[in-house]
């Protein structure tokens, strides 16, 4: 996950919170609006005059973001999930 200093989480929670009430429960809804904030958020941090080293940040971070997720919260729920319904090698 992003390791920033723990004073400085703070300042952003009460906007994330509302920000996430928001969003549709919908699940046919939601991945657009996801998009949607990410991408308007990266646009107002960055700009609309990014360099190349700015698109290179960003898809940097938006990769490891990915990555981070899936090691974190992914695949420990399909390791549950294995222990749960069984593994591939069981059939």
């Amino acid at each position: 996950m992003p390791y920033i200093n723990r004073s400085e989480r703070q300042q952003y929670q009460n906007v994330l919170s509302e920000l996430a009430a928001m969003v549709p429960k919908d699940p046919k809804q939601r991945p657009g609006h996801m998009n949607y904030i990410v991408s308007l958020l990266i646009n107002k941090v960055y700009g609309d005059s990014m360099r190349y080293a700015d698109h290179n940040e960003v898809t940097g971070f938006l990769t490891c973001l990915q990555q981070e997720f899936y090691r974190r919260f992914t695949a420990p729920y399909e390791d549950e999930k294995i222990k749960e319904q069984g593994d591939l090698t069981d059939l």
